[in-house]
C-alpha cells in the first residue's frame, strides 16, 4: 500500500483503533455495566454503538471536509481563537482525566492480577516510560507496531473466550433484557462515552494517507469492535452470571484464570503478554493524541516532546488514590457521564456551524484532494 511521508494508510489506521477501543474488554468496563444491566449487559455496546454513529458521523464529514486540519484546527476554525481555545482545553482536560483514570485502572490490574509484591509507582513508572517512548517516536511507528501485533493479539483474545466457554451456563442470560429495554436504554445513553475515542481521533485525521481512508477506516474498526465487546460480555455472562459478575472488577482477567488445559495450570501468564502489548498501544495512543493537543494549543511543532512530560504528570496523579480498586472505579464512573453528553452534542454544534459557514458545500472536493 502506497502512503505518504509521515502518514499511515487504512489497515494502519484501523489496527490501532481496534487495539486502542477493544482493549476495553478486558477492563473495568463490563462491571460498570452489570450492576445496572444485570442479565441484559451483552446490549450495552449494541445500543451505544448506535447511539455513537451519528455523532461519528458528523464527526467525520466535519473533519474530512477541511484538506490538512485535525479537530482542534477545525474547532479554531470554527468557533474562533479564543472560544476555539477555550474549547480545546476543555476537551484536552477531559481527555487528561480519562487518561489518568483509565491508566490507573490497568496498573492495578497488573498489580493485583500479576506483580503482587511489586510497588505501584514502579508499575505506573514502567507503563508510562514504555508508552511515552513510543508516543515520541510517532504516529508511524505506533501504527505499525499495531498491525504487526493485532493477529497475534485477537488471536489470543480468541482462544481464552473459546476456552473460557467450557466454564460456561447457557441458563445464565436469561432474562434477556435483563431490568428492561428502557433502563438498558437508559444506562447505555449515560454511558456512550466509552466510544469517545472514534471523536478524538479527529486529531489525527491529517496524518492517515486519505480522507476516504480515515472514513471507510473509521466504520471498519467501529463494527469490529461492538462485534468483539459484545461477545466478550456474553461469554462473561455464560460463565460468571451477572450476580457473580457484580463481585468481579475485572471479568477478563478471572476468565483467564479460571482456563485450564489439560496439566497446565496458570495459563493466564500465556495470555497476558498479549494483554500487555494492547495496553501499552492504547496508553500511547492516548499520550500522543493529548500532546497533539496541547502541541495545537501551545503552538508546539514538536509536539512529539511533550510526551515524557505528559507521562509524568499521569504518574504523579494517577498514584495520589490510596484504594484504586474502589476510588478510580467509582470517579471514572462519574467521567463517563459527563463525557457522554459532551460525546453526543459537540459534534453536532460543529456540523451546525460548518453548515451555517457553508464549508459543507466544499467537501466532496475537500475529501477528493
Amino acid at each position: 500500500m502506497e502512503q505518504s511521508k509521515g502518514k499511515i494508510g487504512i489497515r494502519e489506521y484501523v489496527a490501532m483503533v481496534i487495539l486502542v477501543v477493544g482493549v476495553k474488554l478486558s477492563d473495568d468496563t463490563p462491571a460498570i455495566f452489570v450492576d445496572y444491566l444485570s442479565n441484559a449487559l451483552w446490549m450495552a455496546p449494541i445500543i451505544i454503538g448506535l447511539l455513537s454513529i451519528i455523532p461519528i458521523y458528523l464527526t467525520l464529514k466535519v473533519i474530512t471536509a477541511y484538506k490538512n486540519k485535525n479537530l482542534h484546527d477545525v474547532i479554531l476554525h470554527l468557533f474562533g481563537r479564543y472560544i476555539g481555545t477555550f474549547l480545546s482545553c476543555i476537551l484536552v482536560l477531559s481527555g487528561f482525566i480519562g487518561l489518568t483514570f483509565d491508566s490507573a485502572i490497568y496498573v492495578d490490574i497488573i498489580g493485583t492480577m500479576y506483580f503482587t509484591e511489586t510497588p505501584t509507582l514502579i508499575i505506573y513508572s514502567v507503563l508510562m516510560i514504555v508508552c511515552s517512548y513510543g508516543a515520541k517516536k510517532g504516529i508511524e511507528h505506533i501504527g505499525t507496531v499495531s498491525w504487526l501485533v493485532l493477529f497475534y493479539i485477537k488471536f489470543s483474545l480468541l482462544i481464552s473466550l473459546i476456552l473460557g466457554l467450557k466454564e460456561s451456563s447457557s441458563t445464565f442470560i436469561f432474562p434477556l433484557l435483563g431490568p428492561g429495554i428502557v433502563e438498558v436504554v437508559k444506562r447505555s445513553t449515560t454511558h456512550v462515552s466509552i466510544f469517545v475515542e472514534f471523536f478524538f481521533l479527529g486529531l489525527i485525521a491529517p496524518y492517515i494517507v486519505s480522507a476516504k481512508a480515515y472514513k471507510k477506516g473509521t466504520w471498519i474498526a467501529f463494527s469490529i469492535v461492538i462485534i468483539e465487546i459484545t461477545i466478550s460480555f456474553i461469554i462473561y455472562l455464560l460463565v460468571f452470571d451477572y450476580e457473580g459478575l457484580k463481585m468481579i472488577d475485572y471479568p477478563y482477567q478471572e476468565l483467564i484464570r479460571l482456563i485450564r488445559v489439560g496439566f497446565l495450570t496458570n495459563i493466564e501468564t500465556f495470555f497476558f503478554p498479549f494483554w500487555i502489548i494492547a495496553s501499552f498501544i492504547r496508553f500511547t495512543v492516548y499520550l500522543y493524541l493529548i500532546a497533539i493537543f496541547i502541541g495545537g494549543i501551545c503552538n508546539i511543532k514538536k509536539f512529539e516532546y511533550l510526551t515524557p512530560i505528559i507521562a509524568t504528570i499521569v504518574v504523579i496523579f494517577g498514584i495520589a488514590p490510596e484504594a484504586p480498586t474502589f476510588t478510580v472505579f467509582k470517579i471514572r464512573e462519574v467521567l463517563l457521564n459527563i463525557l457522554s453528553p459532551l460525546f453526543l452534542l459537540f459534534p453536532c454544534v460543529m456540523w451546525l456551524f460548518a453548515k451555517l459557514k457553508g464549508d459543507l458545500k466544499h467537501e466532496k472536493t475537500s475529501q477528493n484532494n
